[in-house]
């Protein structure tokens, strides 16, 4: 009989490991439809399993970071560098989630993190001579930081001109923010429609209008809206966007209109801007053309979703006085 339990036994181990692994990729299904809470717990049980697995460590990490509890987050990232030092995202995901603490908590705790961010982010650089976010965060790492404490301008640029080797539309978008961030906006303008004209992604649009709008330039913010809308015509949020800068100046008000509908028409939470914006911004909109009726209706209509809307609330009684 010894030979039956010899046979019987690897079937129950295997039977353990398959049902393990299921319960791994069970998580893994909840971790990518972003349900972190239903996953944790698998997770947590898998790890204590396999107290070294990686994967299962920068997930648990990743969720961490996800819930803003940036202790526990580190701690897993730093187990991750300890069992796999020459891991460049390790050190990059390490470094990110030490900057999102310093962020957290007092200017003078923060400063004793910074040697260990800079650390993280250079390793993962030298590491990876082709990890774009990690030299994104660098760009940044060195533009925010005062000098005093280490905060280079060149240095910023040295990184952004590694981006561009790697990708020039990163490399266009890096040196915008560094103009944009010290005040130079001809530079940010034309290395952000440098970025438009060689990617034109979503993102590469969203920067040039963003400089125009903070630079009270909102028709060539519409302009580009526009543009980016025909391009990118399932992107429903920049419909809202065209809209909104048409209500808060008064222009383009027929094509805000026209987009503020396409917007509450197609919308979904996904687009970030809740409904009763949209709302706001056609009420904002009658008023430049003087409509009292339609914008009454409109900002009413945002109040009924939200009746604590404060711009609403203070955009009702400018209505009134129409």
């Amino acid at each position: 009989m010894k030979w039956l339990l010899f046979l019987c036994f690897p079937i129950f181990c295997f039977g353990q490991v398959s049902d393990t692994n299921s319960a791994f990729a069970k998580a893994e299904t909840y971790f990518n439809n972003k349900q972190y809470t239903h996953a944790k717990p698998i997770f947590k049980t898998y790890l204590k399993q396999h107290p070294n697995d990686l994967k299962t460590i920068e997930y648990l990490g990743d969720i961490s970071g996800y819930a803003k509890d940036w202790d526990t987050a580190i701690d897993y990232y730093e187990k991750l560098v300890e069992l796999s030092p020459k891991t460049a995202n390790y050190h990059y995901k390490y470094g990110g989630v030490l900057g999102m603490k310093a962020l957290a908590i007092s200017k003078i705790r923060a400063l004793g993190l910074i040697g260990d961010i800079k650390e993280a982010f250079i390793t993962a650089a030298n590491l990876d001579p082709k990890h774009i976010e990690t030299r994104w965060a660098l760009v940044e790492f060195y533009i925010q930081l005062p000098g005093i404490i280490g905060g280079s301008e060149s240095k910023a640029k040295q990184y952004a001109d590694e981006l561009a080797k790697l990708s020039p539309v990163d490399g266009f978008l890096a040196h915008g923010y560094i103009a944009e961030y010290n005040d130079r906006p001809k530079d940010a303008e034309r290395h952000y429609k440098d970025a438009v004209a060689v990617g034109g992604s979503v993102i590469c649009y969203t920067k040039l209008y963003e400089h125009y709008e903070k630079n009270e330039a909102p028709a060539k913010a519409i302009q580009v809206l526009d543009e980016a809308r025909k391009k990118h015509s399932a992107e429903n949020r920049l419909h809202y966007q065209l809209g909104k800068i048409a209500g808060q100046y008064g222009i383009g008000l027929d094509q805000g209109i026209e987009c503020l509908d396409k917007y509450i028409m197609n919308y979904s939470p996904e687009d970030g801007v809740p409904k009763d914006w949209a709302y706001y911004r056609l009420a904002q909109i009658y008023k430049h053309k003087g409509r009292k009726q339609e914008a009454t209706t409109w900002i009413t209509k945002a109040l009924q979703d939200r009746p604590d809307f404060k711009e609403a609330l203070a955009e009702k009684e400018i209505i009134k006085n129409l």
